[in-house]
């Protein structure tokens, strides 16, 4: 009965009215805890046999609600439970205080749209029926407009939310504009009409208003306005969630589409190449220009957005010059990057939760010394943060790794314009990774080796260990999924396949990966040593905590949880 647990979830999410304290999260977390155990079987099922699962979602009440599950849902129900999980346990330490600030009802509501969040994210990776995915996807977007709205009393909360929904039916218009287009010839309304009427009609209309539709949720520039404001005033455990499955709901939604086309890939990759570029860059132009924490990773989410996309943009242009390596490796590349990054940006949203709870600020020139009085945390934030940079073993530099390879594959066909492409692409790549890796130890150094810079960081003493073990958690996949790239290679593969017959261009990259994984371990040793000859930071002798930070004498923004 596949039915049963979602349907059963369903039914019981209100009984977190019925509870109070912390009880209500604990009865929270065992409806999500069936939803993982439900979500992750399925995924591994329908990993393992590399076919399409399908099932009646509401056998049990008599309806029919088809469910299909291939790779590429599996890929993205891992993802979730994954996730949601860190999430989950990560919300337990964090809402703390909110349970001594916020009504009963408050913290039931919000609850609530976690869970309702949690079953929209997967149907819309479920169901492939153009109403029922459409509803399911509405509900995704007024869950995750609950959980933004968390502190709702304030009014620069409620005006962010407002403006995120706005923006969300915007997109939500051209998908269902795209929806309507295709049905022709009396298709099938969703998904399956894609097949039909790409098969017989040029690709490039319908394709660019599921692009434009999609690509808002996922963050493309210039279509990205709502993202940071919107992760500034969330939670902190939200905006994890958010930024590592939330947003890239939209990049599933490009991908889905792309497994029914058949023509116009050239102008298809050029189009997805050139946004994911632009928005690469418009995201790293304004990373390291944010003083608060949680706005610098708001747009570095955006820059990585545009990462993914260059992946994707590289496996489309792959299919249009014939080159089943650059195909392969691009897909792969582009695909895998969705899973690395939702882990690091779990573990950096929750890092910056963590300060905030330990200093009561996000802002980097009232922050320094960290490494000595948060170890833990400054210990897994470098961990985040190198990942972000894309250094080995941690799983980002595999997905860059992979794109690189794809690249220099294509470089072995004689073609002038996919060889400037080609290089443009890979000179783009190289200066997104220098630029990340000396912007973030920059902030690496100004948040936890430096000398404080107030009070407040002085005092700062480390989070509780319930709020550490989800960012352990987070931290040791992306070791481990380093260390072993194979597995992870093993499990993209079955999404590849829907795009790219020919998949052995990955096998003989797996030996690189294989060697980067044991090069990652000896940096990883060196950099260790590196913490350990830096010593203690030293306090200084007298600081004025309550004098004008010079840099930033601009009145501050309110910060939000």
């Amino acid at each position: 009965m596949e039915s049963a647990v979602l349907i059963f979830t369903a039914l019981s999410s209100c009984g977190v009215f019925l509870f109070r304290s912390q009880t209500k999260y604990f009865f929270s977390l065992f409806l999500h805890t069936l939803l993982i155990v439900t979500a992750s079987s399925w995924a591994f099922r329908a990993l393992s046999t590399g076919g399409l699962m399908q099932f009646n979602l509401l056998e049990i009440v008599g309806l029919n609600l088809s469910a299909n599950i291939d790779s590429l849902s599996a890929f993205f129900l891992a993802i979730i439970s994954l996730t949601l999980l860190i999430g989950l346990l990560y919300a337990n330490g964090y809402l703390k205080l909110y349970r001594k600030t916020l009504s009963d009802v408050r913290l039931s509501l919000h609850h609530l749209a976690l869970l309702w969040l949690h079953i929209s994210l997967i149907l819309v990776n479920t169901l492939r029926d153009g109403a029922a995915f459409l509803a399911a996807w509405q509900l995704m977007t007024l869950s995750a407009f609950g959980l933004v709205v968390f502190e709702a009393q304030r009014k620069e909360i409620l005006k962010t939310g407002f403006k995120y929904l706005l923006q969300m039916q915007i997109g939500f218009g051209l998908i269902t504009a795209a929806f309507l287009i295709a049905k022709t010839n009396g298709a099938a309304f969703g998904f399956e009409s894609l097949d039909t009427y790409f098969s017989s009609h040029g690709s490039l209309p319908v394709f660019l208003l599921f692009f434009l539709g999609f690509g808002i949720y996922a963050g493309f520039a210039p279509l990205h306005t709502w993202l940071p404001p919107t992760h500034l005033t969330a939670p902190s455990h939200v905006s994890g969630i958010m930024s590592s499955i939330l947003t890239q709901m939209g990049i599933y939604g490009i991908l889905r589409v792309l497994v029914s086309m058949h023509m116009d890939w050239l102008p298809v990759g050029l189009i997805i190449m050139t946004v994911s570029i632009l928005t690469a860059f418009v995201g790293l132009r304004y990373t390291f220009t944010q003083q608060d924490s949680k706005k610098l990773l708001a747009y570095s989410s955006i820059t990585h957005t545009g990462i993914i996309g260059i992946g994707i943009g590289a496996g489309v242009l792959g299919l249009a010059f014939n080159m089943p390596a650059l195909a392969a490796l691009g897909f792969t590349g582009g695909i895998l990057h969705i899973l690395t990054h939702a882990l690091s940006k779990s573990l950096l949203f929750q890092s910056v939760g963590s300060i905030y709870r330990a200093t009561h600020t996000r802002n980097f020139d009232q922050l320094g010394g960290l490494m000595n009085s948060m170890p833990k945390t400054s210990l897994l934030f470098s961990i985040g943060l190198l990942a972000l940079c894309g250094i080995p073993p941690l799983t980002i530099s595999i997905s860059e790794t992979l794109i690189y390879a794809g690249l220099l594959k294509g470089l072995a066909v004689d073609n002038a314009l996919l060889h400037g492409l080609i290089w443009t692409i890979m000179l783009v790549l190289t200066l997104l990774i220098g630029w990340s890796l000396y912007g973030f130890t920059n902030v690496f150094r100004k948040v936890f080796l430096d000398a404080p810079r107030s009070e407040a960081s002085v005092q700062a003493k480390e989070v509780s260990d319930d709020m550490i073990l989800p960012k352990a958690i987070a931290g040791l996949s992306l070791l481990l999924m380093g260390l072993f790239p194979t597995v992870m290679l093993k499990m993209a593969e079955q999404v590849t396949s829907l795009f790219v017959t020919d998949l052995h261009p990955l096998d003989d990259v797996a030996p690189l990966l294989t060697y980067l994984g044991i090069a990652g371990v000896v940096l990883a040793g060196l950099t260790l040593w590196f913490f350990k000859i830096r010593g203690k930071i030293q306090k200084p002798v007298s600081l004025n905590y309550r004098q004008t930070n010079s840099f930033n004498k601009s009145k501050p923004a309110p910060e939000f949880g």
